[in-house]
């Protein structure tokens, strides 16, 4: 009788599939969030921009906007002072760059650059 190569999964091979995919479920669940901030940060420099009672206003009125709209979406990675306003050609640009630290174990975190504008 010849013997059949076997298929499938051994224990160790389906224990080793385990920890990388919960490694990955992890290190998901901590750059997402900071992901969808930095969308949300972008959504409301474009709305602040898009206003139409705002494209005259002076700074503290374009940054007292952004705070408003900012305390509603629970944004705290950045202030009213981290937001450069500038008009290039008649348009209102908003921009910010900010960094954000996630701790992932002990003394490693992961660094994030962000370079977020209305444009």
């Amino acid at each position: 009788m010849a013997l059949q190569n076997q298929k499938g999964f051994s224990l160790s091979g389906l224990l080793m599939w385990s920890v990388a995919l919960v490694l990955a479920a992890i290190l998901g669940m901590k750059v997402v969030p900071v992901y969808i901030e930095n969308a949300t940060i972008k959504k409301n420099l474009v709305a602040v921009v898009n206003d139409a009672s705002l494209q005259n206003a002076s700074a503290s009125q374009l940054r007292n906007s952004f705070a408003k709209r900012a305390r509603i979406d629970n944004i705290d990675v950045i202030t009213t002072k981290d937001i450069v306003i500038k008009k290039e050609k008649g348009n209102l640009i908003l921009s910010t760059n900010y960094i954000v630290l996630v701790p992932l174990v002990a003394n490693v975190s992961l660094h994030f650059d962000f370079e977020t504008s209305s444009e």
